[in-house]
């Protein structure tokens, strides 16, 4: 493991890792040159804190998917009452998700540090999700793996809705994922 970074070189490399996000949102195939220009940092520097365009993108990766496992537990998943704690849950992923759309939304193969916080964020989630169904929230017979699985599409898909007119609004897109994945579209009764 290499020396701590110096708090100058600390923010260079998140001002170039944020930039990185917003340009390759917009232009996949950015140039090294175009995210330093974003970042307000010359070419080179770019590369002296990067290698390679795979290096920024491993970095990206695990930016993201570190801010995800923040988000997650900021929710405070252990001590709120499950039905807050997943709501809480989902709007602050669904704020994150947002913030890191092409990160994200990334099918590219995971370095093995991202895939470690993945799974962190896999087993906090699922430990909710067991919690929520001792505690009567979700069905005693339901299958939590898919759940897990469904509670992810339905964000992933929450997120595709078209912004209203003041943005995405995350609290109204994590109540609408909360009660999909509680109650369906099935009709409700009293």
């Amino acid at each position: 493991m290499g020396r701590p970074l110096r708090a100058d070189a600390e923010r260079t490399v998140r001002a170039i890792v944020e930039a990185a996000e917003q340009v390759l949102s917009r232009d996949p195939g950015a140039s090294m040159e175009q995210i330093g220009d974003a970042a307000g940092v010359a070419r080179t520097t770019v590369h002296r804190r990067f290698t390679s365009r795979q290096a920024l993108i491993d970095a990206l990766a695990i930016s993201a998917k570190q801010q995800l496992a923040e988000a997650v537990e900021e929710s405070r998943p252990d001590t709120s009452p499950p039905l807050v704690a997943l709501y809480r849950v989902t709007a602050n992923v669904l704020k994150t998700k947002n913030a890191w759309k092409y990160t994200l939304g990334s099918h590219a193969e995971d370095t093995s540090a991202a895939a470690d916080i993945w799974d962190q964020i896999n087993a906090r989630t699922l430990d909710l999700m067991s919690r929520a169904q001792r505690e009567g929230l979700l069905d005693p017979s339901a299958d939590l793996q898919w759940t897990r699985q469904v509670y992810y599409a339905l964000m992933s898909e929450a997120l595709q809705r078209p912004p209203g007119p003041d943005g995405v609004d995350t609290d109204t897109l994590a109540e609408l994922v909360v009660d999909t994945l509680l109650y369906g579209a099935g009709k409700r009764t009293a």
